[in-house]
């Protein structure tokens, strides 16, 4: 057991004793506890295999690679629409957790098996990414931007994208990109810090 995730768990103002039951199950399938990301993150042979998000609504455990497990009853939740690999089982409260251990403790064995087997996402290519006019003419006019935004990960290039096309009046899609420029140049995601 991780103290940062004991320290977390004890100090939970929502999900106490259903993070702890989780925290069980996943400890007694053989994965090991780490602190990750502020939450509490577990692997096999030190591959990520699920963390515990808490949200509002739901407690859900996320796999990274929940893509390819096999989900014939669609217990796995896509968590967004722009999501590739990643996949929730989602917890109302510590009744479904102890309801739907077995399938929870099925798609971890699974998960531990795509592990040893080495299978790894084809994540879609960044080559397919249509941007904005506003954007596309800001890579066109700075060389130091669109070599700096070359060199982001496809997902860091796809979560700006979908940030700079989401607005529908051009001025709101141009003051955006205009205040992610220096945060390209020096090569962090929307979301970095």
């Amino acid at each position: 057991m991780n103290q940062a995730v004991d320290e977390y768990i004890s100090n939970a103002r929502q999900w106490r004793q259903e993070m702890e039951q989780l925290r069980m199950i996943l400890l007694d399938c053989g994965l090991t506890e780490h602190w990750k990301w502020s939450k509490p993150c577990y692997a096999f042979q030190n591959n990520n295999i699920v963390v515990i998000q808490g949200f509002k609504q739901y407690l859900a455990v996320l796999f990274f690679k929940g893509v390819l497990l096999k989900d014939p009853d669609e217990v796995l939740v896509k968590t967004g629409e722009n999501t590739q690999v990643g996949r929730q089982i989602r917890f109302a409260d510590l009744n479904d957790i102890i309801e739907k251990e077995p399938v929870l403790r099925a798609f971890v064995k699974e998960a531990v098996e795509v592990e040893r087997a080495g299978l790894k996402v084809d994540a879609l290519k960044n080559t397919s990414l249509e941007f904005p006019e506003e954007f596309q003419q800001k890579l066109d006019e700075i060389p130091a931007l669109k070599k700096a935004f070359s060199a982001l990960t496809p997902g860091r290039q796809r979560a700006y994208n979908i940030y700079f096309s989401t607005p529908k009046q051009s001025g709101t899609r141009a003051s955006r990109i205009e205040k992610c420029i220096q945060q390209i140049l020096d090569g962090k995601g929307l979301n970095d810090r």
